[in-house]
């Protein structure tokens, strides 16, 4: 009796799964590092935009599961962002700290894993993990020789919404960090040392097309 329940169990899922609708694409847009919506609008309208916006582009995979109507994305996500930091110097006379504003480009890669739901037959929202590796930075101040990246890898949040209109797509996000990766500049004559994060917040806007 036992086999046959088993046997039963593994041919209902198999027809669900072969029942799963299946589809792939390609994302690409922009991303502002901001902690909301609002102060993204108030960065534009003021023209201070531009320090802090990024890119992306990636692929993604959407997987319909059976029955319950909801469906699981995973994504492959390259983004490059701009931020802003506040770089430590010692005065050679007071020994005071003086922070120095400076601009860090990073490049890394997303894997978010999303869980979401159509309605209305073109709209849709979804959330999940993601996961964050960043790969390289460039940072816009002379006097720092080095950087050292504490832990590239780290946790975040992905909550959003779009609409999809035949095989195009539009798309918005908030990327919210969940612990912080820690960096460190260290300068010239190895005195000067400055710590900042690079999980930072982001607004993520975006076009999609599927195959």
């Amino acid at each position: 009796m036992k086999k046959i329940i088993l046997l039963l169990g593994v041919f209902i899922a198999s027809i669900q799964f072969s029942q799963a609708q299946i589809h792939f694409g390609v994302k690409g847009g922009i991303n502002y590092n901001s902690d909301s919506f609002l102060e993204v609008a108030d960065d534009i309208i003021d023209g201070n935009a531009e320090s802090r916006t990024g890119y992306h582009a990636g692929i993604w995979l959407r997987v319909k599961l059976p029955m319950v109507g909801w469906y699981v994305r995973p994504e492959l996500v390259y983004t490059s962002i701009k931020s802003e930091v506040n770089v430590n110097s010692i005065n050679a006379v007071s020994g005071t700290v003086i922070p120095q504003p400076a601009r860090y480009d990073f490049q890394k890669i997303d894997v978010p894993v999303l869980i979401g739901k159509k309605f209305l037959k073109v709209a849709y929202f979804h959330l999940g993990p993601s996961f964050q590796y960043v790969i390289d930075g460039d940072l816009d101040f002379d006097t720092l020789v080095s950087k050292t990246t504490v832990d590239g890898f780290t946790v975040g949040m992905n909550i959003g919404a779009g609409i999809e209109l035949g095989k195009i797509g539009l798309e918005a996000r908030w990327d919210r960090a969940f612990s912080d990766v820690e960096s460190e500049l260290i300068s010239a004559t190895g005195t000067d040392t400055s710590k900042f994060d690079t999980r930072v917040n982001q607004i993520v806007v975006g076009l999609t097309y599927r195959f």
